[in-house]
């Protein structure tokens, strides 16, 4: 079962975060990658996912496997055990 960890800020440059919020009654998301200070995060791609997507694309672009998958759960979203384990990782 994948393991995906709890985004609470701060994540440093180059990470991946997937993050769900509602559109309608369904949960949908995108994925962020974070980067250095002076410049924009990259958001991929423009439109929104279904979460099983989001995270496919997410471990795609994680060059280092040893990198955790961050997820951010916008208010009201809750997560769901069948995507996998959600560990929280203080900052």
């Amino acid at each position: 079962m994948p393991e995906y960890s709890y985004y609470a800020g701060g994540a440093p440059a180059g990470s991946l975060i997937v993050k769900f919020y509602h559109s309608g009654h369904e949960i949908r998301g995108y994925v962020r990658q974070v980067a250095d200070e002076n410049q924009n995060d990259t958001i991929f791609p423009g439109e929104e996912m279904e979460p099983e997507a989001a995270f496919k694309l997410a471990w795609s672009h994680n060059v280092n496997r040893d990198n955790p998958v961050f997820v951010e759960l916008a208010e009201g979203v809750e997560w769901d055990p069948a995507w996998g384990r959600l560990a929280y990782q203080p900052d």
